[in-house]
């Protein structure tokens, strides 16, 4: 419940919302009420049926009163009238114009109330999906790394999607049903209490029956959602991948892998759809089975002159309590479908619920600038229990180059990644202007910092939003300004639209050099104090690379640079050199310096050079 309380509650603010919404499903309910218990007037009073003791009496003008009572003397009054006055076919058409109105009313208040429904449920669903992205965005980088793309996505898009169904389902149930079973329940027992208690001793029996099937659902229902998530990751991965997929002709691969978890997930819903489809058939025959059983001991009653009510009153009784089988199949079949709109709504707020390793401290300050230096402090860090950087000691001040260089799965990255709290060291700590960087809010840490990695992250959207990210306010000169800066410009303007290009999903339009130029176009804009270079040339060709790193040397003049270089030919200016092999700093110093050195930098030149 628990689940179902925290999904209801996204639904807030509902102001004017909840009260309409309940005004115009009681008048629904009223109206719809009032057109069946016209039925036992114009057969009595139409058809000769009534008393005479009765039409005494309900020929004569009621006086004022407010109960249920005075309503039907005043019909009665007036439909006798019309019949004496005007004859039973006129009569009869009063009648039903009566009905048509009052169906009329019903079906309109039942549509102002499903628009009020639309508007809670939207704004629900808005509100449920706006609180995961924002959850999800706010995550540290570890979490994407242990979580599958695709399950995440899922839950945004096919868990919200389910979550909605269950939402409208579920306020319906609370109620528009409920109230609609205890207004008709109210009129039968007008009609007849031991007919009317009669039904109430059986009907419950129905209810738990389809509640049964319907807790049997949940778990299931889980695991439909998590195969979804699953289908959805493996499409990211092939689209994402497609030309890795071509060049290595394993598109039968990638297809039996898709083919065997969507057999899974049909597999799944055809066992729910069993389940789900039993509800409906079982309250359709269990509803008709207690009308029966009503017709047989009412109608009992009714021949032998043990119940109060006469034929007329009888038909009408038979036809409201119909009309409560209705809301009570849907309470039956609503249930289903709450099942898997709680379990989708579990997967949500397993997301939701899920603490960021990075976090500002309660008594973390904005910060600025940046003044003097970084520097890391005796840093040790570990994804899970191996050390990946072991005793890490390294002062970076401001203005100056500092290039690590290494073997592939040093420790290198991660270093970087712990300047903007990527990650938090595991021992020592990470200080700036000589404050640990917990100290810092987080966003205004970043602030400070612009990062160009291997892999350029572009958006499928214009050239110029994509040097223009994060940075909305940005005028078209400092853009242009900036893809200068970058070597960018002549190749923008090359373009058919210039700064207005679209440049296809992650780029793709544009070559690995063109998209290595706007990342750093995007951080020259951004004119940050502090760079962290990762790797910005190692997967470009001679003549991009050149140009690339032209880019980079005009980006990092009078700056503070991390510079991670996978060719060591690219960080020979570079203030200090720090040599990183296996979590630890093994040399330090000047390009030559180093190379006078017979060790681990020298190595790896001489093995460049060759």
């Amino acid at each position: 419940m628990n689940t179902y309380f925290r999904l209801i509650s996204f639904a807030k603010p509902l102001g004017i919302r909840v009260p309409k919404y309940i005004l115009f499903t009681l008048l629904s309910i009223f109206f719809s009420l009032a057109t069946l218990t016209l039925i036992a007037p114009m057969l009595e009073v139409l058809l000769g049926q009534l008393e005479a003791s009765d039409l005494e009496i309900y020929s004569q003008k009621p006086a004022v009163d407010f109960n249920l009572e005075y309503v039907k003397h005043w019909f009665y009054f007036y439909l006798i009238r019309w019949k004496t006055e005007l004859g039973s076919f006129t009569a009869l058409m009063y009648v039903c114009g009566i009905i048509l109105i009052s169906s009329l009313f019903s079906n309109l208040f039942k549509y102002l109330s499903n628009v009020e429904l639309a508007y809670i449920r939207t704004n629900s669903v808005t509100k449920l999906r706006k609180t995961i992205f924002d959850k999800v965005s706010s995550l540290h980088i570890g979490y994407f790394t242990n979580e599958r793309k695709g399950d995440i996505m899922s839950r945004i898009t096919n868990d919200v999607q389910q979550v909605e169904g269950s939402i409208v389902n579920s306020l319906t149930v609370i109620f528009r049903e409920p109230a609609t079973i205890i207004v008709y329940f109210i009129m039968l027992f007008a009609f007849s209490v031991e007919l009317t208690l009669f039904t109430i001793l059986v009907l419950p029996i129905s209810g738990w029956m389809i509640s049964g099937i319907a807790k049997r659902l949940k778990r299931k229902a889980t695991e439909s959602q998590e195969s979804l998530g699953r289908i959805v990751n493996i499409l990211d991965e092939t689209l994402g991948g497609m030309r890795v997929v071509k060049a290595f002709t394993a598109r039968t691969f990638v297809a039996g892998r898709f083919g065997q978890e969507v057999d899974h997930y049909g597999d799944v819903n055809i066992h729910m759809a069993k389940r789900n489809e039993l509800a409906s058939p079982l309250s359709e025959f269990l509803g008709v089975f207690f009308v029966v059983g009503i017709l047989l001991y009412g109608g009992y009653l009714v021949l032998n002159g043990q119940s109060e009510l006469d034929g007329p009153d009888f038909i009408t009784y038979i036809a409201i309590f119909t009309q409560v089988l209705q809301p009570a199949k849907a309470i039956s079949k609503s249930f289903t479908s709450i099942q898997r709109g709680l379990a989708s709504g579990e997967r949500i707020f397993a997301v939701i619920d899920t603490h960021s390793a990075i976090t500002n401290s309660p008594n973390a300050v904005p910060v600025k600038e940046f003044k003097e230096a970084i520097e890391l402090k005796a840093v040790s860090f570990a994804y899970e229990e191996e050390k990946v950087l072991k005793n890490i000691s390294l002062r970076i001040e401001k203005g100056k180059t500092v290039a690590l260089v290494g073997p592939s799965g040093g420790g290198k990255s991660t270093l970087a990644d712990l300047i903007p709290r990527f990650y938090d060291p595991t021992q020592g700590e990470v200080l700036l202007d000589g404050k640990p960087l917990p100290a810092y809010e987080v966003e205004s840490l970043r602030s400070l910092m612009g990062i160009v990695t291997q892999e350029s992250i572009l958006f499928n959207d214009t050239i110029f939003n994509n040097i223009a990210f994060g940075l909305p306010e940005a005028s078209e000169e400092a853009v242009i300004r900036a893809a200068r800066i970058a070597n960018a410009h002549d190749f923008i303007m090359d373009m058919e639209q210039g700064y207005q290009t679209l440049i296809g999903e992650r780029g793709g339009r544009l070559s690995g050099g063109q998209r290595q130029r706007l990342s750093i176009a995007r951080a020259v804009l951004k004119n940050p104090p502090i760079l962290i270079l990762d790797e910005a040339t190692s997967a470009l060709d001679s003549e991009s690379e050149y140009l690339v790193q032209e880019a980079l040397t005009n980006l990092m003049k009078n700056r503070t640079s991390i510079v991670i270089a996978h060719r060591l030919s690219t960080i020979q200016h570079a203030d200090e050199i720090v040599v990183v092999e296996k979590g630890r700093i093994v040399e330090r110093g000047s390009h030559s310096s180093l190379l006078e050195r017979e060790g681990l930098y020298k190595k790896l030149t001489l093995m460049q050079s060759v």
